[in-house]
């Protein structure tokens, strides 16, 4: 039997309708014409196709695919009700920080209220871009996980087995009145006889297998493994000899290292598990001779991993230590480069052309001087970043390229606070879909877990470019540069991606989120900063370096944010409407009064996206408290 998709996924990463059509027919099996080959093979002509399930002699067994898992009309219900007791799923789930929760739940529900037994088995690795599949296969017995997965591997395959009463299946479906009531009036479903036997009678020796209890990583770890095999993954498949990355000793770039230092970590545990295939590749990549292999992360490292310190006159001898002092730790091949001769000479051929040199704010040049002289210093570490891929295997007598490694964040892009073709601008980036917030978080695990101690000293650093210069009453710090928080640019990007809010919308979630902390002409202003910025560098998403996909608010616009890149940076409409609530609200005495009272009580209220906002009461009485 062929069992067509009848849901097809079509957002987010997802454009299945480009190539697909769903299956619509649900009343009959259709006679499909099998191919020569596979006709000769199995010594059979055609094969049923359509939506069914197949009837053994002991059990009877259906499939559901990856999205129909997460429908809300799934086909296991109608199939439950015509005595389907195993369903089987194999699926193409990608990983995404802190979603487990929502599949492993979506499974045991698929068998909490219709009983059955659902074995779910899920792609692992890397797809060939921006998405990587984290596995965790697992086995549920009328809504209990009886069997997990691991949910990072390194593994080409992993096989996960329980042992099934099907009994029990039939006596929870029996204990419950509505099922039996439902069933008896559910139209049937056409089957395909298979007569065979699956099952086994019962034995002593053999005992179900008990509930276990799940295992979910914490999103420090999340940030580690999924990057860290991704990474693997990547580096195997390119045909490349190791990364490059142009290490700054600040959070983004040092979280990046640290990726690449737990997928060293990893490579060695799984060698030292016996694993013949992460072997191979390790001896490949490595460029290992005469029987060696690598048997410490760190020695590992040296072969695979150049970390590049490009340091200017605007660069502190706190961020160069740093930088050094983690390289140590993870065992990179560490080059310490100064680009002033570059940015100079560049400067003074500008100077020659044009009779004029720019020169920074706080040397009393224009914000459009400031502005350019940042841009040369980040984009003469790009060009030099790729020279160095290229060309450092051929100083060290090595075969092969390096891939060069990005360490912009999540915010940074939805925000533009990132120069278009600059140090950011690389083969591949870990970090492109994380949030400051999720890493600063993942720097502090790592440097217990991973033995990176440095990273502590790096997390507590305020972040910085250095991109300015160092005056004893000023320093360069990112958040003022944004003119916002990062903390401030992650609450931004959830509403604009998760919840889809345009400026009127955001406007009016975050005057009730942050009511009784900002007026909302304070609120207005912050909303208009933000859209004012996020239209005016939307094109640099065009440009982005390809990117982990992590996060469900990430602004890439080449497969998962699919909006324009090119917005009236006025917003004419949606600021003046957003003046007009400002006005309404400051007029109304009520908004006073509650602004006093949240600030009197310190709470902090958030609530639902867009205009509409009710208050859910469930209770006797009143008939009409509902909303």
């Amino acid at each position: 039997m062929i069992r067509p998709k009848m849901a097809l996924a079509n957002d987010g990463n997802y454009r299945e309708f480009r190539w697909f059509s769903a299956w619509t027919l649900k009343d009959k099996l259709m006679d499909f014409q099998l191919p020569t080959d596979v006709s000769e093979a199995i010594s059979q002509d055609s094969v049923p196709f359509g939506y069914g399930y197949i009837q053994f002699l002991d059990v009877s067994l259906a499939a559901e695919t990856c999205e129909e898992l997460f429908t809300a009309d799934a086909p296991r219900i109608e199939l439950s009700l015509n005595g389907v007791e195993v369903f089987m799923n194999a699926s193409g789930s990608h990983h995404q920080l802190r979603k487990l929760n929502l599949r492993i739940d979506s499974i045991k529900n698929a068998t909490r209220f219709c009983g059955g037994v659902y074995m779910y088995s899920n792609h692992q690795g890397c797809d060939g871009g921006r998405l990587y599949y984290d596995g965790c296969c697992c086995i549920a017995v009328n809504g209990d996980v009886v069997a997990q997965g691991s949910q990072f591997s390194l593994n080409d395959v992993e096989v996960l087995s329980a042992q099934v009463d099907l009994d029990t299946v039939s006596s929870y479906r029996g204990s419950m009145s509505s099922f039996r009531e439902q069933a008896s009036r559910k139209s049937k479903v056409p089957y395909v006889k298979a007569p065979y036997k699956l099952c086994q009678p019962f034995k002593l020796g053999m005992f179900p297998t008990s509930p276990v209890e799940i295992k979910y990583h914490c999103p420090e770890e999340e940030i580690a493994f999924g990057p860290g095999c991704w990474l693997w993954d990547y580096l195997r498949r390119s045909g490349a000899s190791g990364f490059l990355l142009p290490l700054s000793g600040g959070a983004d770039s040092s979280a990046v290292a640290a990726i690449v230092g737990c997928m060293c970590q990893l490579v060695i545990k799984d060698i030292q598990k016996g694993d013949e295939q992460v072997k191979a590749d390790a001896l490949r990549i490595g460029q290992y001779k005469n029987g060696e292999f690598p048997t410490d992360s760190r020695e590992f490292a040296k072969r695979i991993f150049y970390t590049v310190y490009m340091g200017s006159e605007n660069s502190s001898e706190a961020t160069r230590s740093r930088a050094k002092k983690l390289s140590d730790e993870i065992g990179s091949w560490y080059l310490d480069v100064h680009i002033d001769t570059v940015v100079s000479a560049l400067i003074s051929l500008f100077e020659k052309l044009t009779g004029k040199r720019p020169r920074y704010k706080v040397d009393g040049g224009s914000n459009t001087e400031n502005l350019a002289l940042q841009n040369i210093q980040a984009r003469v570490r790009m060009v030099l970043a790729f020279m160095l891929a290229s060309l450092m295997p051929w100083v060290h007598n090595k075969s092969g390229f390096y891939l060069v490694l990005g360490s912009s964040n999540v915010d940074e892009g939805l925000r533009g606070y990132l120069t278009k073709y600059d140090c950011s601008s690389a083969d591949i980036n870990p970090i492109g879909s994380v949030s400051k917030q999720d890493l600063r978080a993942f720097l502090r695990w790592a440097a217990v877990h991973l033995q990176y101690p440095s990273l502590a000293d790096i997390e507590a650093a305020p972040p910085t470019a250095e991109l300015e210069p160092i005056r004893s009453n000023y320093n360069q710090l990112d958040e003022v540069d944004m003119g916002m928080t990062y903390e401030e640019l992650s609450i931004y990007g959830r509403l604009r991606k998760i919840f889809r809010c345009g400026p009127v919308s955001m406007f009016q979630n975050l005057c009730h989120r942050w009511c009784g902390r900002l007026s909302p002409s304070e609120v207005a202003d912050k909303v208009k900063y933000f859209f004012k910025y996020y239209s005016i560098n939307r094109h640099k998403m065009t440009v982005l370096t390809p990117s982990y996909h992590a996060e469900s608010y990430s602004p890439e616009d080449n497969r998962f944010d699919l909006r324009q890149f090119l917005y009236n940076s006025r917003w004419p409409y949606q600021f003046r409407k957003i003046d007009e609530l400002v006005q309404e609200m400051d007029k109304d005495p009520k908004t006073v009064e509650v602004q006093e009272v949240l600030q009197r009580k310190d709470l902090d209220i958030t609530s639902g996206h867009g205009s509409g906002m009710g208050v859910a009461a469930v209770g006797s009485g009143n008939p009409r408290a509902g909303l």
